[in-house]
């Protein structure tokens, strides 16, 4: 006879949010006892999710927060295999603390951070994404995080699928208006997908394939093609800077400006304010960015069952 009710069961149910059939097991294997099943429940949910860990996770959720004083921030990026487990308001409320445990923490990289104590909990990060993959039965898969330092602000997308984190040194600190033109600075490098901060960070190696590329085009060009290399390759450095307007954030025209550089909106902000703000750093994650996404063949699935 099972030494338990089925309000246990229905408890047990709310409590972990696995469904019905799962918890009897569990408090049937358990002999009615509610610690334990929660044990054994933990136990299935980890081998369940190595099972899963091979399935592509490439929805999710980008947050990034920063601290009262805007002296520090953080993004993160978790990833689900599914939108409607990106869009759930438990599995956003966890992407919110792990962000808040990167910016209190500052974890080395991601096997720091698994081993950290999770923000608010009383276990680890590890601990707290096997929680809640109990809830969904997905795989969730923390991708990455970064921290900056400095005059910092945040800037996330509605959708929660992109978000950006920028730092600046400012000679008035985090004012108003310093965060404003941060505000600003945040949005354009979204909006214009910024790659680099300003040319002198573009690796040497993406130089020369640009400018090998410029070259490969005056080489089929019937006009260019005759010109001494020397001077075909003077053309090419020239035409760097067209690379650099559209992929370094401070050189990029400045989206609510009137033909300005970002670099000139920010001394002139900082002109504004009286003061001096010089933007240091900037990181950009874009949700699932770089995996392949997986393409379900519904048609296909109901045509196999069928068989």
């Amino acid at each position: 006879m099972a030494n338990f009710t089925a309000k246990d069961v229905n408890d047990l149910r709310k409590s972990t949010g696995v469904g019905l059939m799962d918890c009897k097991k569990a408090l049937t294997e358990a002999d009615g006892d509610v610690e334990k099943a929660i044990i054994i429940l933990r136990e299935k949910g980890l081998a369940n999710q190595a099972k899963k860990a091979d399935r592509i996770a490439a929805e999710g959720a980008v947050i990034a927060v920063t601290n009262a004083d805007n002296t520090a921030g953080a993004i993160v990026e978790v990833n689900s295999e599914t939108d409607f487990v990106a869009q759930n308001e438990e599995f956003v409320g966890f992407c919110e603390g792990l962000a808040q445990t990167v910016l209190e923490t500052a974890p080395a990289d991601l096997d720091a951070l698994n081993k950290t104590k999770f923000s608010g909990k009383d276990m680890t990060v590890e601990e707290a994404l096997q929680e809640i993959f109990l809830k969904f039965r997905e795989n969730l898969k923390i991708r990455r995080f970064a921290r900056l330092e400095g005059t910092v602000k945040e800037y996330v997308h509605f959708n929660k699928k992109e978000g950006v984190l920028v730092a600046a040194t400012s000679g008035a600190g985090a004012t108003a208006e310093v965060l404003d033109c941060l505000n600003d600075v945040a949005l354009q490098a979204d909006a214009m997908k910024a790659t680099y901060l300003s040319k002198e960070e573009v690796p040497a190696s993406v130089i020369e394939q640009e400018k090998a590329i410029v070259m490969a085009q005056m080489a089929d060009d019937p006009k260019m093609a005759n010109k001494p290399e020397a001077v075909r390759a003077k053309i090419a450095e020239g035409k760097l800077g067209v690379y650099y307007k559209d992929n370094c954030l401070l050189a990029q025209e400045f989206v609510k400006g009137e033909g300005e550089t970002v670099e000139q909106y920010v001394n002139a902000c900082a002109k504004k304010a009286g003061t001096t703000i010089q933007v240091n750093q900037f990181v950009r994650f874009v949700c699932g960015e770089g995996i392949e996404k997986r393409v379900d063949d519904f048609a296909g699935e109901i045509a196999s069952m069928l068989k």
